[in-house]
């Protein structure tokens, strides 16, 4: 298959990679980010055909191996990257740059000002400004770390499989897990959107999007219909990739 680019995004647990063109992500892959090597990244997009890789990653150690097999020609999404939106932060190389590559793609490809949830290890909230700056965000516990956390802190607390509960009420010690996670993590985002719209000084025009694993079944539980875009981190840095070819 060919495309112009190879996007690879390294997360702490996962890493996608995906083959765009400058339009759109035509194919997704996946490596686990612990078994990152030369020879992995290899035998995974070979049969991609692509011009240029592009990569952001929040696991500083995985980005020798792919400066190894890709050289000079690698694009690494950095805050000092053209992008097409600016940055007002005290410290911007502190950002994450699956963050920047988020909001990126929130505004090219939804407006602002915007809030881009994502549903990882941790979930991240990333803030545009009317005037496209990124200008900070918040960060959570992501929902399966909270409660695997329970699971591993407490004798009699089970690990569970994340999924919508029956009710509020649970009635079994599974089910208070599940209500616990699903109705209270939506209460937690439902409270921090609502601070956020109230210090940007915005209500009806903040776009928001969620991201990650996750996101599709709790946003949909939220009011105000958030869409859900399991590839916005890839979409960024694939219009990053345009405004740097």
């Amino acid at each position: 298959m060919k495309g112009d680019y190879l996007l690879i995004d390294v997360g702490n647990g996962r890493t996608k990679l995906g083959l765009a063109t400058r339009e759109g992500v035509l194919d997704r892959r996946e490596l686990l980010t612990r078994e990152v090597s030369p020879d992995n990244i290899q035998a995974a997009v070979a049969d991609w055909k692509f011009h240029r890789p592009a990569l952001c990653s929040v696991v500083p150690k995985a980005v020798p191996a792919f400066r190894g097999v890709y050289g000079a020609d690698l694009l690494e999404l950095t805050c000092k990257t053209p992008m097409g939106i600016g940055i007002r932060y005290p410290k911007p190389e502190t950002i994450g740059p699956d963050r920047l590559a988020n909001a990126v793609a929130l505004f090219h490809l939804h407006g602002a000002p915007g809030v881009v949830i994502d549903f990882g290890t941790a979930v991240t909230f990333d803030v545009l400004s009317a005037d496209k700056d990124y200008v900070g965000g918040v960060i959570a516990p992501g929902l399966r770390l909270m409660t695997d956390y329970l699971h591993e802190r407490t004798a009699l607390l089970p690990r569970v499989d994340l999924r919508e509960p029956e009710a509020a009420i649970g009635q079994s010690t599974e089910g208070a897990i599940l209500a616990g996670a699903a109705i209270g993590y939506r209460g937690m985002i439902r409270g921090i959107l609502d601070a956020l719209r109230k210090e940007l000084g915005v209500s009806d025009d903040l776009k928001v999007v969620a991201t990650g694993g996750d996101a599709a079944w709790i946003v949909a539980g939220l009011d105000g219909n958030i869409p859900s875009d399991s590839d916005l981190t890839l979409q960024g840095l694939r219009i990053v990739a345009n405004l740097n070819s």
